[in-house]
């Protein structure tokens, strides 16, 4: 395998051909922005007219600018969960989100963390079932 040797003319490892870089609002963004924002009250008075005389792209355009749309809110709510087995309290779960008394995202949550748990403990059982395997299985680990 052969390596590549640099050309003459190219920059030292580490060391950069424009140390300060390139000049903030120099770029072709910066310059179109630049052209634009001198025009923005227009653009704006513009708009609010034609939204005021029925234009919904308008009024529409404006409102998602100015007013963020609402988030749905969950209130948390508390669920006494079974000390049995995981079947029994997803059961649990799914029977508060059937009553009302649990919102179906925070059941989906719920059951979500519950089979993460399953998935956990399925690795303890199996790390311990070849723990144990490992520590019969060896002739030379018995003592005489």
């Amino acid at each position: 395998m052969t390596t590549r040797k640099a050309p003459p003319h190219a920059w030292p490892k580490g060391t950069s051909g424009n140390p300060r870089g390139r000049r903030p609002g120099s770029g072709e963004v910066a310059k179109l922005r630049a052209a634009i924002a001198q025009h923005v009250p227009t653009i704006l008075e513009r708009l609010v007219a034609a939204a005021l005389q029925g234009d919904t792209g308008a009024a529409r355009l404006l409102l998602e600018r100015v007013c963020p749309p609402l988030k749905a809110t969950e209130e948390p709510a508390r669920l006494a969960l079974p000390d049995g087995s995981l079947t029994e309290q997803g059961r649990c779960v799914l029977a508060a989100v059937a009553a009302g008394t649990l919102a179906p995202g925070q059941g989906a949550a719920l059951l979500a963390s519950l089979g993460t748990l399953a998935k956990l403990q399925e690795a303890d059982e199996l790390e311990r079932r070849i723990a144990a395997l490992e520590g019969k299985g060896r002739p030379d680990d018995e003592t005489p």
